[in-house]
Formats: C-alpha cells, sequence, structure tokens
C-alpha cells in the first residue's frame, strides 16, 4: 500500500495519469508529430496550389 501512495505522489495534479518524466516524453513525441504534420500540410497546399491556385 505504501508503495502505490508514493507512486501516485509522483503524479502531478488531480487526475493526473503520467509522471513529469512521462509526461515530457510524451509531450516530446506529440511536438515532434504535430511538426510533421505541419510540414506534410504546407507541402501539400504548395503541390494543390501550383497544380490549382485558387486565388
Amino acid at each position: 500500500m505504501t508503495d502505490m501512495r508514493q507512486n501516485t505522489d509522483e503524479r502531478m495534479g488531480p487526475g493526473a495519469y503520467l509522471t513529469p518524466e512521462e509526461a515530457k516524453e510524451f509531450h516530446k513525441i506529440f511536438i515532434t508529430s504535430f511538426l510533421i504534420f505541419t510540414v506534410v500540410a504546407i507541402v501539400a497546399h504548395f503541390l494543390v496550389w501550383n497544380w490549382r491556385p485558387w486565388l
């Protein structure tokens, strides 16, 4: 029981399910995937603009 209490005390905020290290790792992956998605979207828009300009 003590180990369980100690483990939950490491978690930040009420209802938090990640330790600070896990949260940093998740944030790093999230930001990386968001940047990749943004680059792909920009390239796709550029290619469509070259094919059929909309302005």
